[in-house]
């Protein structure tokens, strides 16, 4: 059967990506940075799955406020890189896993998420710039991807609980399936800034690497923390790292297996006035089945 063998969780700053694709990675600003992912790079190229659930926050790309779904799921075999404004990014399209996606839409359908179900939809920079962080600059990207979109923007957005809890039914889907893939799960977007109002610039330090060990250690009670915690600490932006929830809902120790293993962690301030975290966790070896 397909199984889960980590998690990774990344700000998905537009800015990283166009680092990246002008070429400036190693200028003074961005080089300490980049630095920091390299150990995270290393350690995909050798251990790259098969397929990537990819869990972000669509900003206006694909979705506008006359449709806002609070969980949508790719469905397709292929999507293109967004247009944001300037161009879409020159970075490859996304290939699917479009027999996957079927299993895990009717899967969780089955246990009660009401999905949004999406046959064409452009991937913007939460998307692609995950991707580029963690795979460099390829001719085509070395995995499959289903994108999984979360609503952070528009109010009323999920509960850290239902993020997690999303997750867990995204891990009992994959270990239903019946084609032997390694699967790994992606959270992304924050960590704290706000981009606008009087607290534009906001990084809350403190608050971003004690959410780390909350997530590691305590994830179910991150997952009872309040929007407004979020919102108040991290910024109106930092709502996205309930995100990071999903991915971690998807982890053994959740299911009644062992705990995950921490591969690697990066905090680096300033990250285009916000702050930029990275963290691999290494599913335990123990496997749940399900009837």
């Amino acid at each position: 059967m397909a199984r889960i063998t980590a998690s990774v969780y990344t700000s998905h700053v537009p800015a990283i990506g166009v680092a990246m694709d002008l070429g400036k990675t190693q200028e003074p600003y961005y080089a300490p940075l980049f630095a920091g992912y390299e150990p995270a790079r290393a350690w995909m190229a050798a251990n790259t799955p098969d397929v990537v659930v990819l869990v972000f926050n669509d900003h206006a790309n694909a979705f506008s406020l006359e449709m806002v779904p609070t969980f949508a799921l790719g469905m397709s075999a292929r999507y293109e890189p967004a247009d944001e404004g300037w161009g879409a990014r020159p970075v490859p399209p996304v290939v699917g896993q479009p027999t996957l996606s079927a299993h895990i839409a009717h899967s969780v359908i089955r246990e009660d998420f009401d999905l949004t179900l999406v046959n064409d939809m452009p991937v913007d920079h939460g998307c692609t710039v995950p991707l580029s962080i963690m795979f460099g600059q390829p001719d085509a990207w070395p995995c499959a991807v289903i994108p999984l979109v979360v609503n952070v923007v528009q109010y009323p957005i999920p509960s850290g609980r239902r993020c997690l809890e999303l997750g867990k039914a995204v891990r009992r889907a994959v270990e239903s399936y019946d084609e032997d893939l390694d699967v790994q799960v992606w959270g992304t977007g924050g960590m704290s800034h706000q981009l606008q109002g009087p607290r534009a610039g906001l990084i809350n330090q403190k608050w971003d690497n004690e959410f780390f060990e909350r997530l590691v250690n305590d994830p179910e009670g991150q997952a009872t923390v309040e929007h407004v915690e979020y919102v108040r600490e991290a910024g109106s932006e930092g709502i996205e790292l309930v995100m990071w929830l999903v991915a971690r809902g998807a982890m053994a120790d959740l299911a009644g297996g062992g705990a995950p293993t921490e591969v690697h962690r990066l905090y680096h301030v300033p990250a285009s006035n916000t702050a930029a975290g990275q963290l691999i966790l290494k599913d335990a070896s123990t496997m749940t089945t399900f009837a």
